[in-house]
């Protein structure tokens, strides 16, 4: 350890396990050596240590099974290069499944695993008893096999990328403890230790399951929990042996490795158990917690049935160690958007030792190239709010995140605990009526409307079900009649102030140099030309914008736009989300129903316009644009006035067919019409070009952020391309996206997002498919691949109408 202690650096970074050492490795490696790296105790001494070193590449996200296929590779030359050992053995690893269920998950990896380059070989329940001799196999319907997972050494890892940090200028200090993180005018300015203070420009966040307290220190929100989590180590079993490959067995919530010719035997049961609740002791260092043979009794119930050996295998360690877990079961990336300066790497559910290395490189490119180098929305802290951070609904979310592991991953899963958190000011009509609601950031938003059903347990699956009959008369009502969609979610940014044009012009793609009352749809792009984000743009008045996006997505975009406003900038955002409900009306007979309830039609707005309406008793403003219809309006009405609004337009309606529609029907009719979502169609690796967005570009303005990169990227063959999608679907069979896309028998893309259209008869979907040139070319084939089963289908750069699709 180094003598000197600094008391200025570039980077400071707070904590040495896996994570905060791979990220010092790879700052390092990009040249960046002025970089300090404090711990509290000794590296790897608060949740590494005890990890058990699973390593498994395929994710659901392409870009995380990319940071573990990174972290292979880099664990297996460590070694070499600093010369630390780190345990990397390339064992291989099973899956197996006891049920009909599962089958059909291991039908999807194999396809999934497949598209993403990782290698997969479906095998036999007996294959499988072959490769993992003690297992007892009789039962099984059948496994996967991956020989590209391993296992390694978390200490050892950490150690090699500590020593390869220290090689690349980063200085470590151990027995470290910060005790303060100041900040000037918004910005990490020093990290206070009991050694000194360390000025400095970048402060991260590593800190394991100390991060949310660390993150306290400067006002950063930082959404994880800790639970406890144990596993046994046995003696020697017969037939153990040291290649012997990680098994898993979620059906019973449990995997094994090969440990000194034992098993180490551990799983993620039903209901986890919260732990720290009046916050982690400082000092908890190569510590673990009491035994709780009475928690861990599920596990090994199942273990027993699955290793019969284990009945009278002798254990000789039971480890419990806490881990800290997020609400979504994702970790934590990115810069905090509280302070500037500041970054966050925690929250690894169990897989830091699988991503510590590719997290470790994501996080280092971001903070040098001042944004992520790859599509990490899936990880990314701005997805939750500073409300995710509390610690009484983070304790009851954790039970049943870190189940989440090994749960069937049903399609559009819905988390059942800590709700509701955030309602509509329409949630109890909506109630009344029979909503079956699902959470978005928080929200309370009707999946569909049902009474029959919202009373009674869900009833997942992988085929359509029970909420076919609802989803399809939503559909039709739109079609047909006139639709009522509670909106109120969508994250709402004031930006005003003399400079707010100016603001936005530089920060957006689209030209919202536009009178008052238009609306622009308006992306805002990386310096890569890829699509970071996208609003809707209203302009309110010469000096105010009203921007409106996605539900998920008001954190990060409220970020991204106070980022682009300068010191010396006369411009403020405000988050407004609560201050409007917006019931948004869509369908033929829009405009009658408008008129019914006050004295404006949809002619009397022009298109992509605003105005402002009567409905019943209340002035609202009327933005003639839809997601899902030709005609619609959505409709911003002071949170006051919702309820009012709500039963003036009900009323009126209930002669014109209105229905309340819910986002599985919305889903569903924007991609009829090819609206492509971000975060799941379109995303920072995704142009303009690629997605047939270029039209909205405004090259015209002197510069906006990634208008070079755009421009290229108009004039090159597409690397990828958005294409829409249309196939019958047999039985009950249904596709929720991440299915791939095969041309002529070879995988080319993936589903991206999927729904079962009323007014096609069929699937309905986008997906992305690599290359672009004669995707329409005769004589080629398309087919979907759904758990294996190959589903002949059209293919058109187009949205489909219902004569094309007859």
């Amino acid at each position: 350890m180094d003598a000197a202690f600094p008391t200025q650096a570039r980077t400071v970074i707070v904590g040495g396990g896996i994570v905060g050492t791979s990220i010092a490795y790879h700052l390092a490696g990009l040249g960046q050596r002025d970089v300090v790296l404090v711990e509290q105790g000794r590296l790897s001494s608060g949740t590494t240590w005890h990890a058990a070193g699973l390593v498994g590449q395929l994710r659901q996200q392409a870009a995380l099974t990319r940071m573990i296929r990174y972290s292979t590779g880099l664990y297996e030359r460590l070694e070499a290069e600093t010369g630390q050992a780190t345990g990397w053995k390339r064992c291989g690893s099973l899956t197996v499944a006891r049920a009909p269920e599962r089958m059909t998950v291991l039908a999807r990896t194999v396809a999934m695993a497949r598209m993403q380059g990782v290698a997969v070989e479906p095998i036999s329940a007996a294959e499988a008893g072959r490769l993992f001799p003690p297992m007892r196999h009789d039962d099984l319907l059948g496994a996967v096999w991956l020989p590209g997972d391993g296992k390694a050494n978390p200490s050892d890892v950490t150690a090699a990328l500590a020593r390869g940090a220290r090689a690349g200028g980063a200085r470590l200090f151990e027995k470290t403890r910060v005790r303060a993180i100041e900040t000037v005018n918004g910005r990490a300015a020093a990290v206070v230790t009991e050694r000194g203070r360390i000025a400095c420009e970048t402060v991260v966040i590593a800190a394991g399951q100390w991060s949310r307290q660390v993150g306290a220190l400067c006002g950063v929100a930082v959404p994880l929990h800790s639970a406890e989590h144990m596993y046994v180590v046995t003696e020697a079993i017969p037939g153990v042996h040291p290649d012997l490959p990680v098994m898993r067995d979620p059906d019973g919530y449990i995997y094994f490795k090969e440990e000194v010719g034992g098993l180490v035997m551990g799983g993620f049961e039903p209901q986890a158990k919260p732990w720290g609740m009046a916050g982690i002791p400082e000092d908890f260092e190569f510590q673990l917690l009491p035994d709780d043979w009475d928690q861990f009794e599920i596990l090994m119930e199942n273990a027993i049935q699955r290793v019969p050996a284990l009945e009278t295998a002798p254990v000789k360690l039971f480890l419990n160690g806490p881990e800290s877990f997020t609400p979504d079961n994702n970790c934590l990336l990115g810069p905090a958007p509280e302070c500037e300066g500041v970054f966050v790497a925690a929250g690894f559910n169990s897989a830091g030792i699988a991503l510590g290395g590719g997290a470790g490189r994501a996080l280092a490119e971001w903070i040098v190239a001042g944004e992520p180098t790859d599509d990490l929305w899936a990880v990314d802290i701005r997805r939750f709010g500073r409300f995710n951070a509390n610690p009484a609904w983070l304790h009851d979310r954790v039970k049943e995140t870190l189940v989440l592991h090994y749960a069937m991953p049903w399609p559009n899963r819905e988390l059942e605990s800590a709700r509701p958190l955030r309602r509509s000011p329409l949630h109890d009509r909506l109630a009344a009526k029979g909503a079956v609601f699902g959470s978005k950031m928080g929200w309370e938003r009707p999946n569909r409307f049902a009474p029959g059903e919202a009373a009674a347990p869900p009833a997942y699956g992988f085929g359509r079900g029970p909420w076919l009959a609802a989803v399809a008369a939503e559909q039709r009502a739109v079609h047909e009649a006139v639709g009522l969609v509670d909106m109120t979610s969508l994250g709402k940014l004031l930006v005003q102030g003399r400079d707010a044009l100016a603001v936005l012009q530089t920060l957006c793609a689209a030209d919202l140099a536009m009178a008052v009352g238009e609306s622009r749809y308006a992306p805002i792009l990386n310096r890569r030309g890829g699509i970071e984000s996208e609003v809707m743009a209203l302009r309110l008045a010469d000096d105010a914008f009203l921007l409106t996006t996605g539900s998920g997505q008001a954190v990060r975009d409220a970020h991204l736009v106070r980022r682009a406003i300068a010191a010396d900038c006369h411009a403020v955002l405000t988050d407004v989300t609560s201050a409007y409900a917006v019931p948004a009306l869509a369908g033929p007979r829009t405009s009658d129903l408008l008129g019914r309830v006050g004295r404006s039609r949809l002619s009397d707005i022009p298109p992509e316009g605003s105005a402002e309406i009567e409905i019943g008793y209340a002035t609202v403003r009327a933005v003639r644009r839809s997601y899902i219809a030709a005609d619609g309006v959505e409709l911003l009405v002071p949170t006051e006035f919702a309820a009012g609004v709500y039963d003036s337009l009900a009323a009126a309606g209930a002669a014109l067919g209105l229905r309340d529609i819910g986002f599985q029907a919305v889903d569903a009719l924007r991609i009829e019409r090819g609206h492509p979502a971000w975060g799941r169609d379109i995303g920072p690796g995704t142009t303009p070009a690629e997605a047939g967005l270029d039209g909205v570009l405004a090259f015209a303005k002197p510069s906006f952020t990634g208008r070079e990169a755009a421009f290229a990227a108009r004039a090159a063959p597409p690397a990828q391309r958005l294409v829409h999608l249309t196939c019958d679907l047999p039985d009950d069979a249904m596709a929720w996206g991440g299915e791939p896309i095969l041309r002529d028998g070879d995988p080319v893309g993936e589903i991206t997002s999927a729904a079962w259209s009323e007014r096609l008869g069929g699937l309905v979907a986008i997906g992305r498919i690599a290359g672009g040139e004669g995707v329409e070319q005769p004589g080629r084939s398309y087919a979907i691949d759904l758990a294996g089963r190959l589903l002949p289908a059209r293919l058109a750069i187009r949205p489909f109408t219902a004569a094309e699709a007859a």
